[in-house]
């Protein structure tokens, strides 16, 4: 009779994860990360929120273009596969730091984002327009961020 490892569903494991340890150098992600947080000029975003003395804390803006860039990259234009994917991807979890935002708000950001129309052409767009700038080393300082959401 053959033998086969001993394995058992009712066991746990924990698994340690530093989500900044999953960007690795050279990727896509890593340089999508890098450009949003050092070069791009997100202040468009600010006048949307007046919640600095009442109300709750909203998503930083730069978690949530990260996450939808990432997705757009990826071919995943629905709110709620990008939701869903920072529940099961590591990768977007390590981009949103694990923050976990509802299909809802991802939507919200996605409709109210500038300069954005809301056609499933334009997410192709903005797909290859973040890729081919992101990869790019030609840009030199901050960039607005109308510069990738602009659809023509």
């Amino acid at each position: 009779m053959a033998k086969y490892k001993f394995y058992s569903y009712a066991q746990g494991k924990f698994i340690p994860i530093f989500f900044d340890k999953q960007i690795m150098p050279g990727t896509f992600e890593f340089t999508l990360n890098h450009i949003i947080d050092n070069e791009l000029d997100l202040s468009v975003f600010n006048e949307r929120f007046s919640n600095d003395e009442t109300g709750a804390p909203a998503y930083d803006p730069k978690i949530l273009l990260k996450i939808i860039l990432f997705a757009y990259s990826r071919g995943i234009i629905s709110s709620r596969k990008i939701a869903q994917a920072c529940e099961e991807n590591i990768i977007f979890m390590a981009l949103s730091g694990d923050t976990r935002p509802h299909f809802t708000t991802i939507a919200d950001f996605v409709w109210h984002a500038p300069g954005y129309r809301r056609t499933a052409l334009c997410q192709y767009q903005v797909s290859h327009r973040a890729r081919s700038f992101y990869t790019s080393k030609q840009a030199q300082g901050r960039r607005p961020v109308e510069a990738i959401l602009h659809c023509p």
